[in-house]
């Protein structure tokens, strides 16, 4: 995946930031300190990129007021202000530059910049074509405009412009990965196989306690997972401990690619001997990615217990936008003299560009509402609400592992904290 527009304005904030001079008034003289045009131009360069921006702005108002409209101060206070989130101003100094000067390439590609670091995605698109409309030749000017394209969710035409980029001479790796980064991510990280990779595995343990103090909770689970050209078949173990008691249950957890952006995940789950776990269980969820980064989803589970099932139903909605992933998901729960709904929203940061590693937090709230019909039809309200955070890092290409920790308020009158970990590796 390619750098966010925040990482990419510390990058060119980091690089020079102005080209050779364009319309420069050649020696031009500044009386009280004896320096050329070009040295304190130079002079106001250096102190925007060493961090002392306003500094910078003081000295190119000043040469502003000896030479109004030049194109190239003010250019270069454009940049500096956009530097500084001073969209406004920034935008006011990079137009005035390219209506005066329309056919000046880096005025257009600083107008660009500003239009996409402030979330003006199709503003920016424009700037970047004058960009490369100027400098046909120049494969930055079409990589700048396909991230423009993608940050509009405009994935075909970003993608023409990777590919004309990479025709001109662009990094390949850096092409290779921008492209990778155009396919759908899907909301579940076992959907899909990172790139050369076919089998991946997993072991995690969980361990809860609660107050009052009571007997703690300790999960364990294990998995293999093959992947496949248009989705996943994983085989799963779990155990827990509870109550005392023990139990296990083996589980096939699949994924499967659909029509254009869907793709299902299909579960079945049994017990050979129940006590904590039910019988059986079995699950269907259907994701569909709509507009511009939006994916709409719908869930069905069945529960077995003991020939008494329980039906749980689900609407979902996710959203990527750049390396964020939100979703919101209600989950309805029918039953003869009670039933339930709950929420839980969902916000995970792929904080470092790619598909494996990122940082999840989550927050949920629940309400039970009962009815007995033997204490003359009273309806009896619960509720509950719980929160979870959750880091994944690879250390390796083959080896990650993934850490949590979770709180849970009013399950049966009593609090959870509880605290995960687990290993990864794939080949």
């Amino acid at each position: 995946m390619t750098a966010s527009p925040i990482a990419l304005a510390l990058l060119l904030a980091a690089a020079d930031p102005i080209l050779p001079p364009h319309e420069t008034p050649a020696a031009t003289t500044v009386a009280d300190s004896g320096e050329s045009h070009e040295q304190q131009l130079l002079r106001a360069r250096e102190l925007a990129t060493n961090g002392q921006r306003d500094a910078a702005l003081a000295l190119y108002s000043t040469m502003l007021e000896r030479s109004p409209g030049n194109t190239d101060v003010l250019l270069a206070r454009g940049r500096t202000l956009a530097w500084m989130g001073q969209w406004q101003q920034s935008e006011a100094d990079l137009q005035a530059v390219v209506d005066r000067s329309p056919t000046y390439a880096d005025a257009w590609s600083a107008l660009g910049d500003m239009y996409l670091w402030s979330d003006r995605s199709t503003q920016a698109v424009q700037a970047y074509g004058r960009w490369q409309a100027l400098q046909p030749q120049d494969p930055d000017a079409l990589l700048a405009r396909a991230r423009a394209h993608r940050s509009a969710g405009e994935l075909d035409a970003a993608r023409a412009d990777f590919e004309a980029a990479r025709a001109l001479g662009a990094d390949q790796a850096l092409v290779d990965a921008a492209i990778r980064a155009l396919e759908p991510r899907a909301s579940s990280p076992d959907a899909a196989a990172a790139d050369g990779y076919r089998w991946a595995a997993r072991i995690g343990a969980a361990r809860t306690t609660f107050r009052p103090a009571r007997d703690g909770w300790t999960e364990q689970s294990a998995s293999l997972r093959r992947y496949f050209e248009r989705g996943s078949l994983g085989l799963e173990w779990l155990g827990a401990r509870r109550f005392g008691q023990r139990d296990a249950a083996w589980a096939l957890d699949g994924y499967v690619d659909l029509w254009t952006r869907a793709y299902a995940n299909l579960r079945y789950q049994h017990a050979p001997t129940p006590d904590l776990f039910s019988d059986r269980s079995w699950r269907v969820e259907l994701y569909q990615g709509v507009g511009r980064g939006w994916e709409l989803s719908a869930s069905y589970d069945q529960l077995d217990f003991g020939g008494s099932p329980t039906e749980l139903y689900g609407l979902g909605v996710g959203r990527y936008v750049g390396n964020f992933y939100l979703r919101g998901r209600a989950l309805y729960v029918p039953d003869v003299d009670s039933h339930s709904l709950s929420f839980k929203g969902l916000l995970r940061y792929y904080y470092a560009g790619n598909g494996d590693e990122y940082v999840e937090v989550t927050g949920g709230s629940g309400r039970t509402t009962e009815s007995r019909s033997g204490a003359g039809g009273a309806v009896l309200d619960d509720s509950s609400s719980s929160a979870s955070v959750a880091f994944v890092k690879y250390l390796t290409p083959r080896l990650g592992f993934k850490v949590g920790a979770n709180y849970a308020d009013n399950v049966d009158g009593y609090s959870e904290r509880g605290i995960s970990a687990s290993v990864y590796t794939r080949w």
